[in-house]
């Protein structure tokens, strides 16, 4: 008789096909879903309204969903604006290491601040702002860019008892990135849900964010894994 076929399972760092089970130790961390990142805003990421609807019905899926909110100060030192003759998207070279200028967004009060219309998430558990110190930037919803501040999520989540992180929101290679990089090197085991989430892709951002998911094991999944 012919063998029957041998299942595969992807390596680490692969796109996983096949369903998911949650466990009571699961999170959702929904990633700056704000108006200033989606269509219109002033560092809007190309097809960030279509995210907004896939993250609602993620988070139906989740039993514990934490929320992370950009939250600058005006003349934040991240700003293009705050550094006379440089351009938006151009890197200086910050106390801390290289830094993108970008266009001001997020400040504080702001319309742009405040998550999309269309978010439907009531039952979040945490809304941790970050980017509130007017001297650093924060991707990470655990440390600042510095990559030695941290913000607190780690222990909350130590705290609570969580152990699988799944992350979605916005930008992809960017706070998702850091976000995502920065759980696992907190010791938590992360898990990208890509479709519920989009990129800026600045020169291949997203080729090295993979890789560097790859690397490191953060896994790449889809919102259809779930239900």
């Amino acid at each position: 008789m012919p063998r029957p076929p041998r299942l595969v399972l992807p390596r680490q760092g692969t796109r996983i096909i096949l369903r998911m089970s949650l466990e009571p130790h699961d999170l959702l961390l929904v990633v700056d879903p704000q108006r200033d990142f989606c269509d219109g805003g002033s560092l809007a990421v190309p097809d960030a309204d279509a995210a907004i609807p896939v993250i609602n019905q993620l988070s139906q899926c989740f039993s514990h969903v934490v929320l992370t909110q950009d939250w600058h100060t005006p003349g934040h030192s991240s700003f293009a604006s705050t550094h006379p003759g440089r351009s938006i998207y151009e890197t200086i070279q910050a106390p801390y290491g290289p830094q993108t200028l970008w266009p001001d967004h997020c400040i504080q009060g702001t319309p742009g601040a405040e998550f999309h219309p269309g978010l439907r998430i009531t039952k979040a558990e945490l809304i941790l702002r970050k980017g509130f110190n007017p001297a650093i930037d924060s991707y990470s919803g655990f440390f600042e860019n510095d990559k030695t501040t941290p913000t607190g999520l780690a222990g909350y989540l130590r705290e609570r008892g969580f152990r699988r992180i799944f992350l979605a929101g916005l930008a992809y290679d960017y706070c998702v990135r850091f976000s995502a990089v920065d759980a696992v090197r907190s010791g938590f085991s992360a898990f990208v849900i890509e479709d519920a989430s989009r990129a800026i892709n600045f020169a291949g951002a997203v080729e090295a964010t993979n890789a560097e998911f790859a690397a490191i094991g953060v896994q790449r999944v889809s919102s259809s894994m779930f239900g």
